[in-house]
């Protein structure tokens, strides 16, 4: 390689002055503070934080070969934090200068496809428009491909899509999510997808430990706890609804907490003569758990 085959910067770059005048430390400690566990996501997210700090460092020095690829894969089950973490994405994004705005647009099929002819076109053009300078974030991205219906508009989105994710990139960021392995059959019929996605980041269900700790946590955020004996409940409640049909991690933790709060205000107002105090307003007792038909029969609840 020739001398000046490689332009040299001059003066030594202070990396840290760039992490901290971007404000990145304090999107990835919001992150931590967000979600319980992840660390395989958290980990990931770091590392590609710190690949677009130094694409910026080196669009600086003009050493960059063009905007890179930056579109995203995130598959896991429902409730593991894929919207959490693209809204930390996008911000991390905007700090970083790859998006004007760092706003997140989040759709599913429905607000992309069409019922009619003529109808799809429009309808993802517009979601484009809402989502350029920031992340457009697609939950369940594999429903937008239905090959054994012959008369779908599905396949108009993918190709709209695709033509503004390769000739839009220096101004919009895709995010594509759903289940892995419905993902990976996804990309295997629409390749063009495959060969535009430059991260793709797997989130693992939460274990029971973590479920609790994000049910206290939930709890507090809106003036409750448990009792320590509700505490004891709620864990049984997660072992065994964990083993049931359609449970969405956090999501079903939040479903189950708002029930739990459901049966608590029942139980008080059930006796309007008896005084209560501060501690009884906010605190979840057990039979407010065990009421639940997780324990009864095997259904969810």
């Amino acid at each position: 390689m020739g001398e000046a085959a490689l332009k040299q910067p001059a003066g030594a770059i202070d990396l840290r002055a760039e992490f901290e005048s971007a404000g990145i430390g304090e999107v990835l400690e919001k992150l931590d503070r967000e979600l319980v566990g992840l660390a395989p996501v958290k980990s990931r997210i770091r590392e590609i934080a710190s690949l677009l700090l130094i694409e910026r460092v080196r669009k600086q020095l003009e050493l960059s070969g063009g905007t890179p690829t930056l579109h995203m894969s995130f598959t896991g089950n429902p409730g593991t934090g894929k919207t959490t973490v693209a809204l930390r994405m996008a911000d991390i994004l905007h700090r970083l200068g790859f998006v004007r705005r760092g706003h997140l647009v989040a759709v599913t099929r429905d607000d992309l496809v069409g019922q009619y002819i003529g109808h799809t076109a429009p309808k993802t053009k517009e979601v484009i428009k809402r989502a350029m300078g920031g992340v457009l974030f697609i939950d369940e991205a594999y429903y937008l491909y239905r090959p054994e219906n012959e008369r779908d508009y599905g396949q108009e989105a993918i190709e709209i899509l695709l033509q503004i994710m390769e000739n839009q990139r220096d101004d919009l960021v895709v995010i594509l999510a759903g289940y892995g392995d419905r993902m990976e059959t996804f990309f295997t019929s629409n390749p063009g997808f495959r060969s535009r996605i430059a991260h793709h980041v797997d989130f693992p269900d939460y274990g029971e430990e973590e479920l609790l700790k994000i049910a206290e946590i939930m709890l507090e955020n809106q003036s409750y706890k448990f009792s320590a004996s509700a505490r004891d409940a709620f864990a049984q409640y997660l072992a065994l609804r964990k083993t049931q049909p359609h449970f969405s991690n956090a999501r079903s933790v939040r479903n189950a907490l708002d029930r739990a709060r459901l049966r608590q205000a029942n139980r008080l107002v059930a006796d309007l003569d008896r005084p209560l105090s501060a501690s009884d307003i906010i605190t979840i007792e057990a039979p407010d758990i065990l009421a639940s038909r997780v324990f009864i029969k095997d259904e969810s609840s």
